[in-house]
């Protein structure tokens, strides 16, 4: 006998609803009490509180505006010292200003008060899903989503965090409900609520631009399911009225969506008062290799279609693309990897919605599908943003691909319950399926930024395989400063992923700073011998080397080698000994160098770059930096012979890594330009 009802009576529905809602809050909670600060947040906190209070949006344009100002809400009833700002237009300067905000004023009230706010969408998401996939596919299966998404750890590590990727897997869902609710039963209403929904997908992030191909796509296989409806000469007819409506839909949703995406930078064109940055963007965008993208950044700057601010951004997107480097595996890439985000899906989502996705191809096989358009409607829009994900340069964490949970879960949901009405029997397996889930999430509870499922060894072993947000994301500092007391370390050093744009004194975390790729490019000053003795603290994504690059260019690659005494939270590694870390102190010296430049202190900056070349004499960046200031001193010989010296320390490195510095060396060590 089939089970063929899906109905849960409304008292049981609002029930479990709400109870799964409310586990879902605690984890939440305790997950954001635990953490520190991550690297992102001080930066997208400091830039919402901008825009409440000064209209800025100057500050931090490399995304859109709405989950800044929705997690900043909180805190204008507080009364915060604002640190003066340089008002340029650099991310550079955002970053260390956004610190200083932070760090002036009480962190930990700020953190929770903005991480609470901005959780309210992960609260929303999951009621979506529940939404959606009782309209879609029955009760039964809603509440079968509804817990995957209450348990995924990758939705827990990120939806108490001041950052956009809940926010943006919120608002696609939502627009591709809003959509599926308008070709089921066209009105002006739900055209009207799809615009407003994809509106605010756009002021999240500059992904949600996918939502108008996903919404195309949507639109093709509504047309192609309909071909057989109807006769032949009517379909002709009926096609073409289709298609006209459709594409005059999504034109419709896209002008909405523009609208309010300009409400949400107050119909301000220019990023702050007094500002025209539109030459700006499009000299920042005319870096891009990519010239379709860049001509279209160009035009929309140039006719005033978007707020620069926007456009600026979304030329950050693809620069910053570009120019990232992936970590797959244990190897570091100087590029993106097509295979990045499907490794690091498999590695990342729980067996138990793995299994249950690996069951969906017999749930369409054994069972005729009367609801392909809703079946449809989940495929399609997970299919083509996880396509475009993995053609993107931008392989740093599985947070991008986040937007694709919820319609996978809802997949996976009403998979398994096709199955359990086709054979009952099947209701023990997804049970055990399910409870496998809440069992590997709570494994990691409450911390679950470097959760890995067990067939990788479990969060332990993330570093291994992926890093950055994957694994450390520098949230560590509570449980750093307690396995200190611990041990009652005194003195330690620490080279910390986070360095520079969290304060790790404020947690109370005394150890000496090391020289990271936060400290080279946002440039302080630090004092880094070239010999220490332990504790070392290194956190994974500064052990990886994956923003440094492979062997020699990491100058923390012998820990790589070296067991280490303890491991805090799968993400921060502490080795005690004695240690030579010669580049890490050249680095420091190139770092001095380019201040001492900047500032047009010559003398002082050759003589930090002559340290660092002593220090380490194969050094591409101590060489490099060497010529440069010699070069400015007018002194060509002597800056042509330290340019070959970095053309030569080029040459050396990993073939991978040459291009990017072989064609600017070969300019100036053997054409002299």
């Amino acid at each position: 006998m089939f089970l063929t009802s899906t109905r849960v009576p409304r008292g049981w529905q609002a029930g479990g609803v709400a109870c799964l809602l409310v586990v879902l809050s605690l984890q939440l909670v305790l997950s954001a009490r635990r953490e520190s600060q991550t690297w992102d947040e001080a930066c997208h906190i400091f830039a919402g509180y901008r825009y409440w209070t000064a209209a800025d949006f100057g500050d931090n344009p490399e995304h859109p505006p709405l989950v800044k100002l929705l997690a900043t809400l909180p805190l204008l009833r507080l009364s915060l010292k604002v640190p003066a700002h340089p008002g340029a237009f650099s991310k550079e300067e955002d970053f260390l200003t956004a610190t200083q905000f932070v760090y002036s004023n009480d962190a930990e009230t700020i953190a929770f008060r903005t991480r609470m706010a901005a959780a309210l969408l992960t609260l929303l998401l999951g009621a979506l899903v529940f939404a959606v996939a009782k309209e879609m596919f029955g009760d039964i299966p809603a509440f079968l989503a509804l817990a995957l998404l209450v348990f995924e750890p990758n939705i827990l590590a990120h939806g108490a965090v001041v950052a956009t990727d809940v926010g943006m897997s919120c608002f696609l869902l939502a627009t591709v409900y809003a959509f599926y609710r308008y070709v089921k039963k066209p009105s002006a209403g739900r055209l009207v609520l799809t615009g407003l929904a994809a509106g605010l997908g756009l002021a999240t992030k500059h992904s949600a631009i996918l939502i108008f191909p996903i919404l195309v796509a949507l639109a093709g296989c509504e047309l192609m399911r309909r071909r057989g409806e109807v006769g032949p000469a009517e379909a002709r007819e009926s096609r073409s009225k289709q298609v006209l409506r459709l594409l005059g839909a999504i034109t419709v949703i896209a002008v909405l969506a523009v609208a309010i995406l300009w409400a949400f930078y107050g119909f301000h064109l220019h990023p702050r008062a007094g500002m025209d940055a539109g030459a700006r963007v499009a000299e920042y965008a005319g870096r891009l290799k990519v010239p379709v993208q860049a001509k279209m950044i160009q035009a929309a700057a140039r006719w005033h279609l978007l707020p620069e601010s926007y456009l600026y951004g979304l030329a950050d997107v693809g620069f910053t693309a570009e120019y990232s480097h992936s970590y797959l595996l244990g190897t570091i890439y100087p590029h993106g990897r097509w295979p990045y985000f499907p490794i690091a899906f498999a590695i990342k989502t729980t067996l138990g919605l793995l299994i249950l996705l690996a069951l969906v191809p017999l749930a369409l096989a054994r069972s005729r599908v009367e609801c392909w358009r809703e079946v449809l409607f989940v495929i399609v829009p997970a299919a083509v943003y996880f396509s475009v994900a993995m053609g993107s340069g931008m392989n740093i964490g599985i947070r991008h691909i986040l937007p694709v949970y919820p319609f996978l879960m809802i997949l996976a949901a009403w998979a398994a319950w096709r199955l359990i009405q086709r054979q009952p029997r099947w209701a023990y397996i997804v049970a055990i399926l399910l409870l496998w889930n809440i069992v590997s999430s709570a494994r990691t509870f409450p911390v679950y930024l470097a959760y890995a499922n067990e067939m990788w060894g479990g969060p332990s072993q993330t570093y291994r395989y992926l890093s950055d947000s994957n694994a450390d994301w520098g949230q560590q500092l509570k449980a750093t400063k307690k396995y200190l007391d611990g041990r009652q370390v005194k003195n330690c050093w620490f080279a910390y992923f986070a360095a520079v744009v969290v304060d790790p004194t404020y947690y109370g975390v005394q150890c000496k700073p090391l020289t990271t790729i936060a400290s080279v490019w946002l440039q302080p000053s630090v004092d880094v011998p070239t010999s220490i003795d332990g504790p070392v603290l290194i956190s994974a994504g500064v052990l990886s080397g994956y923003e440094f690059g492979p062997g020699e260019l990491n100058p923390y690659d012998q820990f790589q080698r070296i067991k280490p005494t303890a491991v805090i939270e799968d993400g921060l590694f502490v080795y005690d000994g004695h240690f030579e870390i010669p580049l890490a102190a050249a680095l420091n010296h190139v770092t001095r160098a380019s201040l001492a430049a900047q500032a047009n202190h010559l003398d002082e900056a050759v003589v930090e770059a002559q340290a660092a070349v002593a220090l380490a004499p194969r050094s591409v960046q101590a060489q490099a930096e060497l010529g440069d200031v010699l070069r400015r001193l007018q002194r060509p010989e002597e800056s042509r012979l330290a340019f070959r010296r970095a053309l030569d320390a080029a040459q050396t490195v990993h073939p991978e890594f040459q291009s990017g510095w072989l064609p600017g060396l070969k300019k100036v060590a053997l054409e002299g330009r």
